[in-house]
Formats: C-alpha cells, sequence, structure tokens
C-alpha cells in the first residue's frame, strides 16, 4: 500500500508572538483539522451447517455476483483457494455451451461480469477412476458473499466460471456440482497469462486497523441438521488482539513458487504405535473422513477401527487429539506412493471442537483447542 507523504506546513521565523497565539488558538477551533479515520469492525459472516447421511458439510451463500442477484450454495472450503462457480443462472444461457462460452474478443462484459477469454481446466479426483474435470475462464466481479444474515462484498473479485463439468466417464455433472468457496492462502487456480484465482477474503479490505484474515469459531455438534443450521462463525477481518493474545497457536507459512502460501502444517501424527512425521493441511471441505499418509504403511488404504486414538502435534507445539467412532473421527491409513498425495488432511470434524484463523497479510496460520 503507497502512503501519500504531506509536506509540512511552511511558516516564516520571524512572526510576532501575540499572531503565534491567535494562529494557535484559531486552528484549535477547528473547523480544517482531518479527523482521525476510527477503526473498523470485524465483519461475522456465517455458513450452513448441513448433516447428509452423517456426511457433514459447510455451505456459504453467494448473494450477487456482478449486478445479478443470486442464491448459489458453495462449499465452504479450507483446503482450497478461490471462488469457483457454474455459468449456470449467472450468464445468458446464449453464451453458455458444452464447448465453452460464446463471445468476441479479449473479454466481455455481461451483468457486472467481466468474462475473458482465459481458459483453464481443473481437475478433481484421487485417480483415473475418480477423476473429474471442469472447464471455465477467469472472471471478474463485484461478488457479495454471504446472505442477510451477514456478508461482505468484495470488489472486482478473480474467480472461475466453468461452463462444463464431466466425470471420468465423460458424463456431464448437473449445473452447481462443483461450486466451491476456496478460503485458503494457496494460488490454486491457473491462467495462460499467469493470472491465478486465490481465496475471496484475501482481496477483501476490512478497513482501517484491521489485518486482511479470518478465523472461525469451534462449531460444536449441535447446530448440524439434514436442511442446514445457520452459524455465523466466520469473522472477516483480523485484529491485533486476534494475532497475540487471543491464545492461537500461530504457524507461519512458507511460500511455494507457483502455489502462494499453502496452508501446509508441518509436525506429527501417532496413531496405533507408530509417530510419523507428516504435513497436513486443516480441511473443512474433507468430511467425514482424515486421511493420514504414512510411507511405510505396507497396505492397501485402511480405515482405523472404532476406539483407536490419534494424536496431532504440529511443529510449533499445538496438540489435538481424537478417539474413532462408529460415526465420527474416521481415519484413512494410506502410502503416498499408492494414493498420490502426501500430505495428510484433517478433516470437518477437527473444526468442531477447534478454532481456525489465517491472516493474509502476515503469511501465517492460526490453531486454537477451544
Amino acid at each position: 500500500m503507497q502512503i501519500a507523504k504531506r509536506n509540512p506546513a511552511q511558516r516564516l521565523l520571524l512572526v510576532p508572538a501575540i499572531l503565534l497565539v491567535l494562529f494557535a488558538a484559531s486552528c484549535s477551533k477547528g473547523g480544517n483539522s482531518p479527523k482521525p479515520t476510527p477503526a473498523a469492525t470485524p465483519k461475522k459472516i456465517g455458513f450452513y451447517e448441513v448433516d447428509s447421511a452423517n456426511v457433514r458439510e459447510l455451505q456459504t451463500v453467494v448473494s450477487k455476483i456482478g449486478t445479478q442477484a443470486v442464491s448459489l450454495d458453495m462449499i465452504f472450503d479450507t483446503g482450497s483457494g478461490g471462488l469457483v462457480v457454474d455459468a449456470q443462472g449467472v450468464l445468458p444461457a446464449s453464451m453458455i455451451s458444452a464447448g465453452g462460452f460464446v463471445f468476441s474478443g479479449d473479454s466481455t462484459v455481461v451483468n457486472g461480469i467481466t468474462l475473458t477469454n482465459q481458459q483453464t481446466i481443473v481437475s478433481y479426483g484421487a485417480d483415473a477412476a475418480t477423476l473429474s474435470r471442469v472447464y471455465g475462464n477467469l472472471a471478474y466481479a463485484d461478488v457479495t458473499v454471504g446472505d442477510n444474515n451477514g456478508n461482505i462484498t468484495v470488489k472486482r473479485l478473480p474467480f472461475f466460471i466453468y461452463y462444463k463439468a464431466i466425470d471420468a466417464n465423460n458424463k456431464t455433472y448437473p449445473a452447481h456440482e462443483f461450486d466451491v468457496l476456496g478460503v485458503s492462502s494457496e494460488y490454486d487456480i491457473y491462467f495462460p497469462n499467469q493470472s491465478y484465482i486465490t481465496s475471496p477474503f484475501a482481496y477483501y479490505d476490512p478497513g482501517n486497523g484491521l489485518t486482511r484474515g479470518f478465523k472461525i469459531a469451534a462449531l460444536g455438534t449441535s447446530g448440524f441438521s439434514e436442511k442446514g443450521t445457520y452459524a455465523a462463525a466466520v469473522t472477516v477481518g483480523l485484529t491485533q488482539a486476534d494475532l497475540t493474545s487471543e491464545g492461537f497457536n500461530m504457524i507461519l507459512l512458507v511460500p511455494v513458487t507457483g502455489y502462494g502460501y499453502i496452508p501446509l502444517v508441518p509436525g506429527s501424527i501417532s496413531y496405533a504405535n507408530q509417530n510419523i512425521a507428516t504435513e497436513m493441511i486443516f480441511d473443512t471441505g474433507t468430511s467425514p473422513y482424515f486421511f493420514i499418509e504414512d510411507a511405510n504403511w505396507p497396505y492397501q488404504p485402511s480405515v482405523l477401527d472404532a476406539n483407536a486414538r490419534v494424536d496431532i502435534k504440529t511443529s510449533t507445539g499445538f496438540e489435538y487429539g481424537y478417539t474413532v467412532t462408529a460415526n465420527d473421527n474416521l481415519t484413512v491409513i494410506e502410502n503416498p506412493r499408492t494414493s498420490g498425495g502426501g500430505v495428510s488432511l484433517v478433516s470437518l470434524d477437527f473444526f468442531l471442537y477447534n478454532e481456525y484463523l489465517l491472516d493474509f497479510d502476515h503469511h501465517q496460520l492460526g490453531l486454537k483447542n477451544n
């Protein structure tokens, strides 16, 4: 941020003392002195806590894109970065085809949305049998995240708008199947001109005295329902107290070339008399399983038995442990050589009992036992 420097007022040295007194008295009254900008207040937004067939999910509403009011349920995902949204109902149907968006030139503006010709494909899935592909373009618009319960508007947000999503058998998914609000600080989706998208919260100015970032309160289990129960659990804009005196264990994020500040947390996981060093991502978008990547695991991916104990410890000393039950804290052990992974995933169940913070200005992540 550039701060304009104000030239000091010039004054004559040989001014009679009485004039200086009068000058000071007139200034004290007032009218021309700039008033200090008051400190901003963090904004509260939330999500709907959904429990369908014992699978928990957090859904956030996007209520406006450009000049058009919408009501889109987005997966609230700390494991990815960037807004990903289906064009159906957002752009005119005449502009959407199975082969791409229909327009000419480098870009076009529709309903307050700048749609560019920068295209990419995003892949989801663990292997060839589960691989899905999402096709779309880079776009920009003012986007309102949240609904009447609480919202923020991010000005000229870069996002990924897609025209097609297909599964491994080339079957087209229903509209909005892959809509995601990825709030991670990583750069998940790149385009040919080297543009990228990341967390919408990273583009939001929270106001004077606040740090760009957000925190999530511990969710508990009582609010989850099949239809979804609203929880104002997200605070956008961090105070100095959040960063220094609220008890968060802070972890400095290391930049990865081409990927930004991926929220990788180094540490260790203990289970079944094993203790492994690993990197972890605390991921609201992963449910109902934790995934532990163990390079010495000799078997196919396996689910830990009920009553198994798992203990997590970060390199900064944060500790969290849980016991596997029939419905909660389900945990898969797998070898990264066969899974294609390498990073252990800490599931949504963690967020039921712990707080989470992400600071975009200082590139750090915070964890706190509730």
